[in-house]
């Protein structure tokens, strides 16, 4: 990847905090949200180079591509409520309370 280009750009505060504002709605930097403005605006304009890059992703790398879980896994992630025979599926709501014996 070619080395990004530095530039100093002096804005009106009000103009910052817009785009910064629209930046965090966005999920991106102020950064990242003035090159994606400057890019769809080059784009629009029909002067966008053709040989340009993506925009780089910021962030978390992706999970690497794997194998779907096994069976063994899922059992993990599900939780087995038939081997509970404690656990009532469907509670009657509309049922009288339980009596207290302790009176």
């Amino acid at each position: 990847m070619t080395e990004r280009k530095k530039i100093l750009l002096r804005l009106d505060p009000a103009v910052h905090d817009a785009l910064a504002r629209w930046a965090g709605d966005e999920l991106r930097s102020t950064n990242a949200q003035i090159e994606f403005l400057l890019r769809g605006a080059l784009s629009s304009a029909g002067r966008l180079p053709t040989a340009v890059g993506r925009i780089p992703r910021r962030g978390r790398p992706p999970k690497p591509a794997s194998e779907p879980p096994t069976a063994a896994e899922n059992d993990l992630a599900t939780p087995d409520f038939d081997a509970n025979p404690d656990f009532d599926a469907a509670p009657d709501f509309d049922a009288a309370p339980a009596a207290d014996d302790d009176d």
